[in-house]
């Protein structure tokens, strides 16, 4: 049984019971999170397109590949396109679902989809009210080296990043 503590237009908290191995009742807090996307959007010359926003969660500016919240009903692609153009302006010929993952397990339940995007279009953006993007465009091996030099903290572009510099170095 699930008790809303909290719901807001994105997400909720739920309270929820599990059975310990003592057999006692455990509370548990769950954020419940209808799913996200996550976009690498790769440009002809090996380059990637990278973003960087302020992020009020952790006050801090981030640099992290274009993502965003999937709406009611709304396919991950139909997403991922979607936050392609917002973000960064560029519309893709090419989206390829990757993988999905768990973002955090522990507390939350929110699967994000990652996207491949290629042969890249650049057109306008149309970020949202609350969005101020800078776009930034890198070589792989550059961005590689700004997670080795503790540059992108972000978890879902790493997982971006390794999976494309893995393609690269097993040419698959």
């Amino acid at each position: 049984m699930n008790d809303i503590i909290f719901s807001s237009p994105v997400f909720k908290v739920v309270k929820r019971f599990i059975t310990g191995r003592s057999g006692n009742q455990l509370e548990r807090h769950i954020v419940i999170h209808p799913g996200a996307v996550v976009v690498l959007p790769e440009l002809s010359d090996n380059r990637v397109v990278l973003i960087r926003q302020h992020r009020v969660a952790v006050d801090e500016e981030l640099i992290e590949l274009p993502a965003g919240t999937m709406e009611s009903n709304e396919e991950p692609i139909v997403t991922a396109r979607r936050e392609l153009i917002e973000e960064t302006g560029y519309v893709a010929e090419s989206v390829t679902h990757i993988m999905t993952f768990f973002t955090s397990p522990g507390f939350m339940k929110e699967e994000m989809h990652l996207f491949h995007a290629k042969n890249l279009i650049q057109g306008p953006t149309a970020m949202e009210d609350g969005e101020k993007i800078e776009t930034i465009i890198v070589s792989l091996a550059e961005a590689m080296e700004m997670i080795t030099k503790d540059e992108i903290h972000d978890a879902k572009t790493i997982i971006g990043l390794y999976w494309l510099h893995n393609k690269k170095q097993c040419n698959y």
